[in-house]
């Protein structure tokens, strides 16, 4: 499987009694691919993993799965802090039929760049389903070393790397490393506004937030900057780039699951102990999408 692309990381909706919205992922998934997207993410950190039992995880995995039903890539979020809970999570995905696993570096607990790579391997050897190393140093407190992803990347299932450590000289470091063993691993961008300078560098994507919200002109950018277009893809870049930073005004997703609300899409409230959104940010969110017209 090669990753690339634009892959929306979905928010989970919830109904007013604080359940998962089966309706509302189905309605999504559709939206989603009908303006472009090359694939789902369910369940990941847009998803609110932190605050979704493993019932509800395995839930919408299923139905994940179910609706797409080969149309696009579908990729399961599928990471915890504890190894035996991940590998665990990957399995469901791999007998599930999604086609990637997601699984993001243990959080708190601070593993060393050997316990990370052994983490990795172990998930590796014990399932046959594609996993998709996911760095996001600003969540989990533990940022993977570029030695150690260009370790992690000849294990037989690693396919790619979601990055979110904006470091573009890290990003430098890792293409390089990839190049000097002629591996076919690849980076995915992890940051909506860092998308397009890092397909420069050799990133084959984006797992994007702000696609939950304008999936047309984000995949737009993307498949520009892929083909080489980067004129085009600038040009909606910077029409991108105010939505782009609003959706973080906030701790992600309340900006996001906002800006769906506004445009009548189903998302819902978030779980705490995340809150609704300021009053104040509101007005900026609904300012930049009534600029887009997406309101």
């Amino acid at each position: 499987m090669k990753l690339e692309g634009t892959i929306v990381a979905m928010v989970t909706p919830f109904n007013n009694e604080d359940e998962v919205y089966e309706t509302g992922i189905r309605e999504n998934i559709n939206y989603l691919i009908e303006r472009g997207v090359d694939g789902v993410l369910a369940a990941g950190t847009t998803g609110e993993s932190a605050t979704i039992t493993h019932d509800e995880q395995r839930k919408m995995i299923d139905i994940m799965v179910d609706e797409v039903n080969g149309r696009v890539k579908c990729i399961a979020g599928a990471g915890s802090n504890s190894s035996k809970e991940a590998l665990g999570l990957v399995k469901y995905a791999e007998t599930a039929g999604a086609d990637a696993a997601l699984v993001i570096t243990p959080y708190y607990n601070k593993p060393q760049p050997h316990g990370l790579y052994e983490h990795y391997r172990m998930l590796s050897k014990s399932t046959n389903i594609p996993i998709i190393v996911y760095n996001v140093p600003s969540r989990t407190g533990t940022d993977i070393d570029v030695d150690t992803i260009a370790k992690v990347a000849e294990l037989d299932t690693i396919i790619a790397i979601k990055e979110a450590n904006p470091d573009l000289d890290k990003l430098s470091q890792i293409m390089k490393k990839l190049e000097d063993v002629d591996s076919e691993f690849r980076v995915i961008s992890g940051n909506d506004n860092l998308t397009l300078p890092m397909i420069s560098l050799g990133a084959k994507g984006v797992i994007s937030v702000l696609a939950n919200v304008d999936p047309a002109r984000m995949s737009l950018l993307v498949h520009n900057a892929l083909d080489g277009n980067y004129n085009e893809a600038k040009q909606i870049h910077y029409e991108l780039y105010d939505l782009m930073k609003v959706l973080f005004i906030e701790s992600n997703p309340v900006p996001a699951k906002e800006a769906l609300n506004l445009m009548g899409r189903p998302a819902g409230h978030v779980r705490m102990p995340l809150g609704t959104m300021k009053e104040e940010n509101k007005n900026k969110l609904r300012m930049v999408l009534q600029d887009l017209k997406l309101i």
